[in-house]
């Protein structure tokens, strides 16, 4: 008896690059003090308002079957959200509800790839990424991205990567590295995109944490329309984490696809969470200027903390709930500073190796402790790394 090989090649001889985090929850379990800059994961809680909607909704019957693409009035709702924040005209059809984020990326590309295809990806990357292309069978391939460039993709490293593929996914703002892809940027990668017959799939998950600039989805640009799949979700907008809501954007026929592939996999979301979601949809884009409040403040808080270092370089951060530090000045590897850092200084943060060889020298900071021990970790960081320095 044995597993399916399939297993196998999801996970890859890479390993998932978390063996910091778990550390850390285990260090933490045994009552140690760590400040955490590990994880992508709010420290306020969910709204109560919401929970309160989630709790009416089941208790009003909500609690049956839903497969299918998800509760009409949500998926009209959604469609709405999107035509107004990119200015893409956009129809509840285009619309499929999904169980979270992570579950729309497996679906989008469940459905445009397939044994024996490539998927692109950008590195750095999430770690999901690269096993959740290999989950259809395909090959997952990155497309490196430069520090040096502030890593935005370049269109001629997508294109020297697109022999055999099918599609690229690319995330903006982005996990790790704070980073928003300009327009600039963002044509080359739609003219890439183009040029080499891709389906774009775009992660705009933290679309509502945006420092700097703007967010423009790669889907507005001319032409990109009928070839780009876009990934929304709930966690990160409203603090819903663990409510498991997300969507995916896309031509009709992609849509139907993804709903056939619910049928069959996860037979839609509970309708009280899709109800709970409609409320928290409505609370329109103040709310969720409140959720993203505390990462613009901890960003700041960041930037003094780190304004003197001599041995450390920030990537500038635009978005998201990230800093992106370059550590190579101290001479270590981003694995071996991570390790010193956790063991000297119990604070935590995700070595840049574990988003992929562009990032070998960096670290991940999360912004997610409270801002006083958010600042408390920042300046312990810079002393620790100004004092490796030869």
């Amino acid at each position: 008896m044995h597993l399916a090989p399939r297993i196998a090649h999801i996970a890859g001889t890479d390993g998932d690059g978390w063996g910091i985090y778990y550390r850390t929850r285990e260090m933490i379990r045994a009552g140690e003090r760590v400040l955490n800059l590990t994880i992508g994961e709010h420290d306020v809680k969910t709204d109560a308002a919401i929970l309160t909607a989630m709790h009416g909704a089941a208790m009003a019957g909500h609690t049956g079957y839903t497969f299918g693409a998800g509760l009409p009035e949500l998926r009209a709702a959604i469609a709405g959200r999107v035509q107004a924040r990119t200015g893409v005209a956009t129809r509840a059809e285009n619309i499929v509800v999904t169980p979270g984020g992570q579950s729309a990326l497996f679906s989008a590309h469940m459905a445009l790839l397939d044994r024996g295809d490539t998927g692109l990806y950008c590195a750095p990357f999430y770690p999901t990424y690269p096993g959740t292309i290999r989950a259809t069978g395909a090959e997952a391939v990155a497309v490196a991205t430069r520090s040096s460039h502030d890593f935005q993709p370049e269109a001629a490293a997508i294109l020297a990567a697109a022999s055999g593929a099918r599609t690229l996914l690319i995330n903006s703002p982005n996990n790790p590295t704070g980073v928003i892809y300009g327009r600039g940027t963002l044509e080359g990668i739609a003219g890439a995109v183009r040029e080499a017959d891709l389906w774009l799939i775009s992660d705009e998950v933290y679309d509502t944490q945006v420092w700097e600039s703007a967010h423009l989805s790669p889907r507005a640009l001319p032409g990109m329309a009928e070839r780009t799949v876009v990934i929304g979700s709930m966690s990160k907008s409203h603090a819903m984490t663990g409510s498991r809501l997300g969507w995916v954007v896309a031509p009709e026929a992609v849509v139907e696809a993804i709903t056939l592939l619910s049928t069959v996999t996860t037979y839609g979301v509970p309708a009280f969470i899709q109800h709970a979601a409609l409320h928290a949809l409505a609370q329109g884009e103040g709310f969720e200027a409140t959720i993203a409040d505390p990462f613009r403040r901890r960003r700041e808080i960041a930037a003094r903390a780190l304004a003197g270092s001599q041995a450390i370089r920030a990537i500038p951060s635009a978005g998201a709930m990230y800093v992106m530090l370059d550590i190579r000045a101290t001479g270590l590897s981003g694995n071996a500073f991570a390790e010193r850092l956790l063991e000297e200084e119990r604070i935590a943060v995700m070595p840049g190796e574990s988003f992929g060889a562009p990032a070998a020298g960096h670290c991940r900071v999360a912004m997610t402790i409270p801002d006083e021990d958010f600042a408390e970790a920042m300046a312990r960081l810079a002393g620790f790394a100004d004092r490796l320095l030869p």
